[in-house]
């Protein structure tokens, strides 16, 4: 699988041989609080995301990305699309390391990924959700033109909110 890049981070597609660092990743606390609702996963329920993303780049060419800075091989954050809620909805999906945010890493990472699904993909919209009080996140969907279009109370601790990109509203 071909690797991406932007200008400052390099995106290569979830691989087994990386459980474990995802697992550390998907692991820290400030990582999970919003992404996992501060659940403490297992190594088998990463290998079991790589696994599905891998089937969904044979399917779709829509997985998982890690994100890496250039010259440094250790995995920073990931990005990409992955199924929620039922019916199963792909979305768009992000999350950092602390001691890289702030730098507009996951704008920038997020929007390599926009324009794959939209350039390549052909996807006409992108969806996102994310846990209301999560503002760093809805500040990087809001930078990419994401659009609210409403709320759910009881998905987590305090409700959710869900994002569209269409196509003709994309950045870049």
């Amino acid at each position: 699988m071909r690797q991406l890049t932007t200008a400052r981070t390099v995106l290569r597609p979830f691989e087994r041989e990386e459980a474990s660092e995802l697992l550390s990743l998907f692991q820290d606390p400030d990582v999970r609080r919003y992404l996992l609702d501060d659940l403490i996963v297992p190594l088998e329920w990463v290998e079991e995301e790589i696994e599905a993303s891998e089937r969904r780049f044979e399917q779709q060419s829509a997985g998982l990305w890690s994100i890496r800075l250039p010259g440094d091989d250790a995995i920073v954050g990931f990005v990409g699309f992955r199924e929620f809620f039922e019916p199963p909805q792909l979305q768009l999906l992000y999350g950092l390391l602390p001691r890289v945010w702030g730098r507009g890493l996951a704008t920038e990472a997020s929007e390599r990924i926009c324009r794959l699904g939209f350039d390549e993909l052909g996807f006409t919209e992108i969806l996102a959700a994310i846990d209301t009080p999560h503002d760093a996140s809805r500040a990087v969907l809001e930078r990419l033109g994401f659009r609210e279009t409403h709320r759910t109370e009881g998905d987590a601790p305090a409700g959710t909110t869900f994002f569209r990109l269409d196509r003709a509203d994309a950045s870049g």
